[in-house]
């Protein structure tokens, strides 16, 4: 499978997450058919255009934080984004996972 074809898959799974929930890199991965593979989703969103409709900004780290970012600003505007959808975060910088996960089987 080429690299095209794999992030293709990744971003099909997080076209799912429905506005309001998150899901971690790892589970994007999982639910992709790549297992183990949760540093291939952020490379994968990392690589989206700018005008992209892939909602990236619901993919988070196991931690429930939003990961640090190499471009300056990205980390403040997912937090907005996720903000403006009714996400909320605690003084640590966290989400409360268990109220924000996204769950397949609730679709």
């Amino acid at each position: 499978m080429s690299p095209h074809e794999s992030y293709e898959r990744m971003y099909a799974v997080v076209r799912r997450i429905p506005e309001g929930r998150v899901a971690t890199y790892g589970q994007v991965a999982a639910l992709a058919g790549f297992p183990g593979h949760a540093r291939q989703v952020g490379y994968a969103l990392n690589s989206l255009p700018d005008d992209s409709d892939v909602p990236w900004h619901r993919v988070i780290n196991a931690k429930g934080e939003v990961s640090i970012r190499s471009q300056p600003g990205y980390c403040q505007l997912q937090r907005a984004l996720l903000a403006a959808e009714g996400v909320s975060f605690d003084s640590a910088g966290r989400l409360a996972l268990e109220r924000f996960a996204w769950r397949p089987s609730d679709d």
